[in-house]
């Protein structure tokens, strides 16, 4: 299971509940990160750095590049070894990374990010960090970025769970039943990049556009709905050899043809 949540870039959404704790399965995955060679840059703001280690043996520490905002998220102590900035400016300092080849990016966790930031700037700096490799064009495969992000979804209302799941290229939530843990995972088909498309009428095989004597011819046409004032003076002065129309009617022998009372038949 942990090689296909690790098979797609973008962002990793691990869903959780005060039941079924995820952060067991988010150091699973940065472990098999690790292993495999990648950068791992850990945003740490729920537990200590000391307890997040832990579990890792010291191969795998080693390969951990760990960003405590746990022992003074705001820098009210001064001591100089917080991140500059807080939280929103580690997040940003993480998007602006230069290092070549794969890395992954935990967050621990996404809940306290969105207690700390305007869910919108929250959203936006996940967008830029899960996409950095679709930013610097034609990258490979290796050279993916993937977030890896802890949600305790009880924590949170409909809409900020729901933009966040839109965020997210691959979506896992614990559950379970009788004891027994369980994984219900969504994967979302990668959006293409967008193309730089030629202009769309380049290759029709009809023109558009009229030219002067045509837009001259199409001005003069009379269409055959409009009653213009020619057409009315036909009608009213026939013109010689313009044929004519009549109408006659010859009365038969139940007409009553009483000019004071014309509608005498219709009983009105």
């Amino acid at each position: 299971m942990l090689e296909s949540l690790l098979a797609l870039g973008g962002l990793v959404l691990l869903r959780d509940s005060v039941e079924w704790e995820g952060r067991s399965l988010l150091k699973a995955l940065i472990k098999k990160s690790a292993l495999c060679g990648e950068q791992v840059h850990i945003l740490g703001c729920e537990v200590s750095e000391e307890e997040f280690r832990e579990g890792f043996d010291s191969n795998i520490n080693s390969r951990l590049v760990y960003h405590d905002l746990f022992r003074d998220p705001l820098n009210w102590s001064k001591t100089g070894e917080t991140l500059p900035g807080g939280p929103l400016e580690a997040l940003r300092a993480l998007c602006r990374r230069t290092d070549p080849g794969p890395v992954t990016i935990a967050l621990d966790s996404l809940s306290w990010l969105l207690l700390h930031l305007p869910c919108t700037t929250l959203c936006q700096t996940l967008h830029t960090l899960s996409h950095q490799d679709s930013c610097h064009g034609d990258s490979s495969p290796g050279e993916q970025v993937r977030v890896l992000g802890l949600l305790h979804e009880e924590l949170h209302g409909p809409g900020p769970l729901g933009v966040l799941s839109s965020l997210a290229q691959t979506e896992v939530t614990l559950s379970g039943a009788m004891g027994q843990a369980s994984a219900h995972i969504l994967y979302r088909r990668p959006q293409q990049r967008p193309t730089h498309q030629m202009d769309p009428t380049t290759h029709l095989t009809f023109n558009l556009r009229l030219s002067k004597k045509e837009r001259e011819a199409k001005d003069s046409l009379t269409l055959p709905f409009q009653f213009s004032s020619e057409k009315q003076q036909a009608l009213l002065c026939p013109g010689l050899g313009q044929a004519t129309s009549h109408i006659f009617y010859e009365p038969d022998a139940y007409d009553d043809l009483d000019q004071e009372d014309p509608d005498d038949d219709l009983d009105v």
